[in-house]
C-alpha cells in the first residue's frame, strides 16, 4: 500500500491541521515565474514517461482529488499538470449538483463509477468532499437526499468521515494511489481574481453572482475544509494543502508531489522471458 510522500504542505494525520496555520502564499525566495514554468515542463515530461509505465506495468491505478475554493485554480493546475500526458492514459471527471439519479443513490455511489481503471489517472475536480464541505455549508441540501434516519448534523458529518476513510482504504488496499489537493487561496486573492473575471470579457462567463453568495459564506467553509481535512488525511489517501496564491508555484508543486508519488510505485515495463525474447527474434525475421 502506497504511503504519503513527504512535503511541507503534507497534512498530519493526527487531527492538529490549522487551515488558519496554513500557508495561502509561497515562501520567500522562490524561482520567479519563468523558472517556476521551466521546473514544470521538467516535470511533466517524467510523469509523461512515469504515465506510460503505469499503463505497462497495470497494476496500479491513480486517482488526483482537487478541492478547492472558487477561482483558486483547479481547472488551470489540471491542466498545467496532465498536458503532457498521454489523453488516453487520463480521464478527468467533474461532480456538480447531483443529478436525480445521483440522489438515487448512496454519494459514493456516483464517485465509484467514475473510478479509473488499473494503468490509467483519474483526476476528480470536485469530488465525494462536496458532500462534507457544500453540504456541510448548506445543510438544507440534505432533504433532497431523503436519507432515512434523522440524525444530528454532527453525527452526520461523523458518518461521512467514516465512510470516506473506509472508502479510501479499501481503493489503496485494491491498487490505487490517491492523493488529494486543498488548493489554498486567499480571501483576497480570490477576490482580485473575481475582479479580473468581470474585466476580461474572455473570463465573463466564469464568473456568477452566486459565486459573491458563496463568498459571503467564507468562514463556514474553511471551518469545513478544516474538519474534512483533518477526519480524512491518511498516510494511504493524503491530503496536501497547497498555496495557491502563486500560480505557477501550485502547478509545479503539485506535479512535483504527483512525480514523487508515481515515482515511488517502481513502475517498470514488463520484461519478457528468455523463452519469449527468442520467439520474438524469430518473428522479427519473418518481417518482410
Amino acid at each position: 500500500m502506497f504511503e504519503a510522500m513527504e512535503s511541507p504542505y503534507l497534512v498530519p494525520f493526527d487531527g492538529s491541521f490549522e487551515i488558519a496555520s496554513s500557508p495561502t502564499a509561497p515562501p520567500s525566495g522562490v524561482p520567479g515565474k519563468g523558472t517556476l514554468k521551466d521546473q514544470l515542463e521538467e516535470t511533466v515530461d517524467r510523469l509523461d514517461d512515469l504515465q506510460r509505465r503505469l499503463y505497462a506495468d497495470d497494476h496500479w491505478s491513480v486517482l488526483l482529488v482537487f478541492q478547492a475554493m472558487d477561482a483558486a485554480g483547479k481547472d488551470s493546475t489540471i491542466r498545467a499538470v496532465l498536458r503532457g500526458i498521454n489523453p488516453q492514459g487520463c480521464q478527468v471527471s467533474s461532480f456538480k449538483q447531483p443529478s436525480k439519479l445521483e440522489l438515487d443513490h448512496d454519494f459514493l455511489w456516483r464517485i465509484n463509477r467514475a473510478l479509473p481503471e488499473r494503468g490509467r489517472i483519474g483526476v476528480f475536480n470536485r469530488s465525494h468532499y462536496e458532500e462534507v464541505l457544500v453540504v456541510r455549508v448548506h445543510p438544507e441540501y440534505l432533504g433532497g437526499q431523503r436519507l432515512p434516519r434523522n440524525v444530528p448534523l454532527e453525527d452526520r458529518w461523523e458518518e461521512r468521515y467514516r465512510s470516506i476513510r473506509d472508502f479510501e482504504r479499501h481503493l489503496a488496499s485494491n491498487g490505487y494511489l490517491v492523493l488529494k489537493f486543498f488548493l489554498n487561496v486567499s480571501k483576497e486573492e480570490q477576490a482580485e481574481r473575481f475582479r479580473r473575471r468581470i474585466d476580461r470579457p474572455d473570463k465573463n462567463w466564469k464568473f456568477s453572482d452566486g459565486d459573491l453568495a458563496e463568498r459571503q459564506l467564507w468562514d463556514d467553509y474553511m471551518v469545513a475544509y478544516e474538519k474534512a481535512l483533518n477526519a480524512t488525511s491518511r498516510p494511504w489517501a493524503p491530503w496536501y494543502a497547497i498555496p495557491a496564491d502563486n500560480k505557477p508555484f501550485m502547478r509545479t508543486t503539485v506535479a512535483g508531489i504527483v512525480e514523487g508519488a508515481l515515482d515511488s510505485l517502481g513502475l517498470e515495463f514488463p520484461a519478457v522471458s528468455e523463452e519469449e525474447r527468442r520467439e520474438l527474434l524469430r518473428l522479427r525475421k519473418t518481417i518482410e
